[in-house]
């Protein structure tokens, strides 16, 4: 009875042409013993609260879809369905009749599979968050040469016109501030993957633009930097990204790495 849950929900799960995987709500309302699918959409409608509750987006969790059927004679119908991911389907569970063993055996099965699923994304996260922080590292050197080369006096001026283009006016420490950084803490080693791809650009395209349009002047160098920093929001903004001070505070840059040595070796 053990692997019946594995059994029973791997069969039902579905894969994209790109290998993503998701479930059928309602071949899942069907295993899970609701024959009435309105009370499955009730079930439903508690797991995407949750869902909200959390933090997430409902939307990358809840696809509504539109199926057709086959009926007798080679008729055919469509019906509402909704695509789910492993996440909805794991909230969706905690939502469901707890009476139902098939429920408590999903439980499990989706609890355990939800956390190996969390466990991989946090091993990708933290090796593209030490990359991009190494790749920061070495081209903001690139980027103090050319800022001196233009006349830059005041390096930590100039940082702050970058950062205050890119986070709609905020400065170094104002952005500290927001993130809740302690005074020693650095906010680039605190910076998500996605956060930190975006400075990276600001970084590498004010050097290019500073060195390939000879900027010269202090002044013209700051409102460069501050222009780059706007551009690269505003692409941000266009794409329907996260504004860099909305996301979420990471932990130290040196934990991530601790946990890459920590992963088994092969």
């Amino acid at each position: 009875m053990v692997n019946a849950p594995i059994v029973v929900f791997e069969k039902i799960k579905r894969l994209t042409d790109s290998q993503k995987e998701y479930w059928s709500a309602r071949e899942l309302a069907t295993v899970l013993e609701y024959v009435d699918y309105r009370n499955f959409e009730t079930v439903i409608k508690k797991a995407k609260e949750s869902c909200k509750n959390a933090g997430q987006s409902t939307k990358n969790h809840f696809v509504d879809v539109t199926e057709m059927i086959k009926l007798g004679k080679g008729a055919s119908r469509d019906i509402d369905d909704m695509y789910l991911t492993r996440y909805a389907c794991y909230l969706i569970m905690q939502n469901a009749d707890p009476s139902k063993e098939i429920v408590a055996l999903g439980q499990t099965y989706f609890a355990i599979q939800t956390r190996r699923q969390e466990v991989q994304q946090q091993i990708v996260e933290d090796r593209k968050r030490v990359f991009l922080r190494g790749e920061i590292t070495a081209h903001n050197k690139h980027l103090a040469e050319a800022a001196s080369m233009a006349g830059v006096k005041n390096y930590g001026v100039f940082t702050n016109y970058g950062y205050k283009g890119l986070y709609g006016g905020l400065t170094m420490q104002d952005i500290h501030q927001i993130k809740g950084l302690k005074t020693n803490q650095l906010i680039l080693d605190h910076m998500g993957s996605e956060e930190l791809a975006a400075n990276l650009f600001r970084a590498t395209q004010t050097d290019a633009k500073i060195r390939r349009e000879n900027i010269k002047g202090e002044a013209r160098a700051n409102q460069t930097h501050f222009e780059v920093g706007k551009k690269v929001r505003q692409t941000i903004r266009e794409i329907g990204g996260t504004m860099p001070e909305s996301l979420p505070v990471s932990d130290g840059i040196n934990k991530a790495k601790t946990r890459i040595k920590k992963l088994p070796v092969g």
